[in-house]
Formats: C-alpha cells, structure tokens, sequence
C-alpha cells in the first residue's frame, strides 16, 4: 500500500480543504516521464504480484494479470514491434476492441516511443483510408472478430504507403499472426529514452461536422489522469475499477488505464460483443466491483432492467460521464443502490475539466466544478467574462507553447484548426455552460447547436431531459429549425418507445409535458417521429444532419 501511495505522489503536490475535497493539484513531470517504464514497470519491481487487471469475455474466459505480467508481456510485444520495423515516431492504428491485447499493445508502443492510435472497430473503409492517410499510419494492430479486419484489406490499396498488419484472434494471409508470433520474444528490454513533451498517442475525434481532427497527447498526459482516479472515479489500490468503454475512445485510457495503475488500483475489463444490462449487473455481482463508471445510457439500462435481483454491495462508488446526465436516472439511481452518481466533464483534446470531485456535493444534472488541474472561464462569443447564470462557453486558459499537463498538443497537421480553438491565451472547447451562485456548471450544449429563437437562446439538453422523463420516447434530438415568423424554432426528433404511435394527440401531449416542466418558450413547436437518429462512430447524436433535413436511416 504504502508503495503505491508514494507512486501517484511522486507526480503531484495536492492541497485539500477541510472536508478533504481536492482544491489544488500541481501536476510534476519529470523531463523523461513514461508511463509503462515509470509506473507500470516500477510497480512490477515493487509489488510484482499486485493485481493489475481481470479480464473475462461473454464466453466464459477469464485472465487476470498482475503488474509483473503487464511488464513481460508489453516488453514481449516491443520487441516483437521492434523486430517487425516498428519504431519511434511510427503511426500506430490499434483496432482491438476490448481484448487484453490492447494493454501489451498500447504498453509497448509507449515503451518503443510510437504513437498509438486507438480505432473502433465500427469503422468502414472509408473510415480506414482516411485514417492511414491523414496521419501516415506505419502499422495496424487489428482484431480478427468482426468485419473491421475485412474493412483495412478493402481499403489497403488506397493507401499512401505500404502498411505493416497484425491480426490478434486468428492469422490470415497477408497479416502477422500476434498471438503466435508473440511468444518467440524476450520479456527483457533495455528502456527506451524519450522526452515528456514527445507525442504519444492521437486520437481522431468524432465531430458532428467535417472529417474527423487528430487529437495528439504527449506522454505527461497520463498524470493528468491522478485527477481521474483518485479524485473523481476515488479508487483505492485495493479495490477493482470498471469504467465501460472500447478500447477505441477515450474514455478507455481515463478509466482502464492511466490513473488507475497510477494510484495502483485494479481494472476489470468485460470484453463483450453486445451490451447487455442483465449480463453487466451480474459481472459486478460477481467480480466484487468496486468503482464503477458508465455513461447515463447504461444507467438508464439498468434502472429498465430492475435492480432489485443483484447483489451490488460491493460498489462504494459510482460515477458518469460522456453525456449530459438527467436528473432522473441520477434519482432512481440512489433510490436502488444508495449511491450519488458523480458527474463529470472532459474531451478527447483533454483531461476532466469539471468535476463533481471526491468530498463535494453533488447537484443532480450539474457536471460539478472546474478541476484544479486547469484554469476555466465561461466566456462570452467576445471572450469576456459572463455573469452567474448567464450562458457562456467553456475555455482553459493556456499557453500553446507549453500547455498545462493534461491538455493536448494540438490538431495534428492542421494547424488552422489548432488557431480556430486556441488562441487569445485560452484553448475554446465549444461547449457551452451556465454557472449558478455555487459554482456548480450546468451543460448547455455546443455552440454551433444553441437555439436563438425569438430572442432567447435555448440549449437542446434541458429540454431533451425533459422529453427522455417521458414514458414514450426513447432517444431524442432538439435543434433548431427556420421557420418564417420567429426566425428560428425548436424542433424534437424522437424516437419512439415499442408500443407507442406518432400521433397528433401524443404530439400535443409531449409539447405540453415540456410547458410543465421547463419555461414554456423552450417547448418543441416542430415534432418529428424517425425510427433512429443519426450518429457519429462514438454514438454522439448528429445534429447538424437534423438541421440540414436530412432523413435519418431506419
């Protein structure tokens, strides 16, 4: 234990205040940090059989490995990289979804000094062409299940460059088989130096307009995540976190790695093809959970599913991020189990932001306060300052020259991206907020989705809250419309639950469900009934398809 606390404090000096609520946090990063040599690889020469993480699949396999394992198996797989050409600076498209081989994957690339670049395994050809070409990718790790392996040979003869393939799960011609291949190398190997400033990992963000940008971390990026999962996740070295991602988004590193091993705890990884609600209640049952974190959605699964049959006693933690919360699961959710869900808010381009941190109250639907890892203002569309409970957009103060630990490095190859988010002192991050006499921020939307209509302006999440508390509607999207009186109204797009029919009296009754709840300009005065909504890779709602009357495929 005492280990373990010395780790994470070897890369920070924290203050807290009476109620031990996390205030300051000075983030220290040696000139040559790297996570995998640094804290992985010395938590292996203290504590080599501390658990590092437990692995099962929907088909009845089950792994768990220590820090010892993770150290011998990421260093088998640098030397199997490095045997193959793979070298510092390479482009890294890792495509595995959420099997084990990721962690040696992304362990070892760190290690070699290349750049990972996690995928889903949702992309299409079209998605992988664009990908290896917009950042020269040197290899490709892939997963065998799925059609994503059949999308990269597709799309190969569109590439710039020859790219090397690997193929986890199976071997086929025209790929290295990594399973096998793999066990021929040393588990030994020489540190390989690189800087803290080096860039370490990218990621292609799913933006609702325009191809994706290319997100760039460098390697003092992981000790941001301290932040993640001491103070907002609150693990403990003993314990064993589950936070649900693919390993594809970003949300797998903020909860399945960095901070976590960091602060010496566990992770469970549940490496499933189709979520199941049933399925995921019962892995927490059963592996003793501790901390867990989920996007709403998989709240509001559960509280569908019933509670009531398992045994969750053993979360002492629960915590939510990725999409704005409602108020609603957050009530049902302590109704069952007891525990307040923690909200919090971050981006790829970051680390969290705003926090419902460790010791602090939260306010139902409000993504806490601003972290003290960064300096945030809200600001107007001039950059000055606005009033508590005036809208406003959220922005980190800092130097593009040298930007505070956490924060990326900028928009790979595109530098008049980079100047369009980051300029004036403070990178912009398009998300708006209102902040209340507390402190406490509440989520608005981005700022290209903002309503102006007849004089007020309207974010789509308050009134899309209001729509999910509704017993017929499932999902749900709100923008703007033109409209020749008012210039702009608001229009819902909803998804229907089963047993529900899109009529003129359900209409009426949905518009004045939002009368009663909200203010009553807010309400939808368009109602539109679609059979699905239009989504990006990571699952974000693409509005600007809405406004632009495109029709949503069923």
């Amino acid at each position: 234990m005492e280990k373990m606390e010395l780790l994470y404090q070897k890369y920070c000096r924290e203050e807290f205040d009476e109620k031990g609520m996390l205030v300051k946090f000075q983030p220290v990063v040696p000139e040559d940090f790297n996570f995998a040599y640094d804290c992985v690889d010395y938590i292996a020469d203290h504590q080599p059989d501390r658990r590092a993480m437990v692995w099962c699949d929907d088909k009845g396999h089950e792994r768990t490995f220590s820090f010892e394992d993770m150290r011998r198996w990421s260093n088998r797989t640098a030397n199997y990289f490095l045997s193959q050409g793979i070298k510092k600076g390479d482009m890294v498209m890792v495509i595995l979804k959420r099997h084990y081989q990721f962690w040696f994957t992304i362990l070892a690339l760190h290690k070699i000094g290349a750049v990972i670049i996690p995928a889903t395994n949702l992309l299409t050809k079209k998605d992988v062409i664009y990908r290896v070409n917009a950042a020269d990718v040197a290899a490709i790790v892939c997963t065998a299940d799925g059609e994503v392996s059949h999308a990269v040979e597709e799309a190969e003869p569109e590439f710039g460059a020859p790219v090397k393939k690997f193929l986890v799960h199976g071997g086929r011609e025209g790929w290295h088989d990594f399973d096998r291949e793999l066990e021929g190398y040393s588990p030994e190997l020489e540190r390989i130096p690189n800087k803290s400033a080096d860039p370490m990992l990218l990621y292609f963000t799913s933006g609702t307009t325009g191809y994706p940008k290319m997100v760039i971390h460098n390697y003092a990026y992981p000790i941001g995540h301290i932040i993640t999962a001491r103070h907002w996740h609150n693990v403990v070295p003993d314990g064993l976190h589950l936070s649900v991602a693919d390993t594809g988004w970003g949300k797998a590193v903020w909860g399945k790695l960095y901070g976590q091993w960091l602060c010496g705890a566990g992770v469970f990884v549940y490496d499933f093809d189709k979520f199941t609600p049933k399925d995921l209640l019962h892995k927490i049952e059963q592996y003793r959970i501790t901390t867990f974190c989920a996007p709403p959605t998989i709240y509001r699964f559960f509280i569908k599913e019933g509670m009531e049959g398992y045994d969750l006693s053993s979360l002492v933690y629960a915590t939510t991020a990725g999409e704005a919360l409602n108020p609603e699961v957050y009530n049902r959710f302590l109704e069952y189990t007891g525990l307040k869900l923690m909200e919090a808010f971050g981006q790829t381009e970051t680390t969290v932001q705003l926090a419902n941190l460790v010791g602090s109250t939260p306010k139902p639907g409000s993504m806490g306060r601003p972290s003290p890892l960064y300096d945030i203002a809200v600001v107007d569309s001039d950059g000055q300052p606005v009033s508590t409970g005036d809208v406003g957009e959220i922005v980190i103060r800092a130097d593009r020259e040298n930007p505070p630990t956490g924060l990326f490095m900028g928009y790979y190859r595109d530098g008049e991206k980079t100047l369009e988010a980051w300029h004036d002192g403070y990178y912009h991050t398009g998300d708006t907020v209102w902040q209340d006499e507390d402190g406490y921020y509440w989520y608005v939307g981005r700022t290209d989705d903002v309503i102006k209509a007849s004089g007020y302006r309207i974010g789509p999440f308050e009134i899309e809250s209001v729509l999910m508390e509704h017993p017929a509607v499932l999902e749900c999207a709100v923008t703007g419309a033109p409209d020749p009186i008012r210039g702009t109204v608001v229009k819902a797009t909803i998804v229907l639950m089963k047993g529900y029919e899109a009529t003129p009296e359900l209409t009426k009754e949905l518009q004045d469900y939002v009368k009663h709840q909200t203010a009553p300009y807010k309400y939808p005065r368009i109602v539109e009934y679609v059979e699905s909504l239009p989504k990006t890779l990571s699952g974000k709602i693409r509005r600007v398809e809405l406004k632009e009357g495109r029709q949503p495929q069923g």
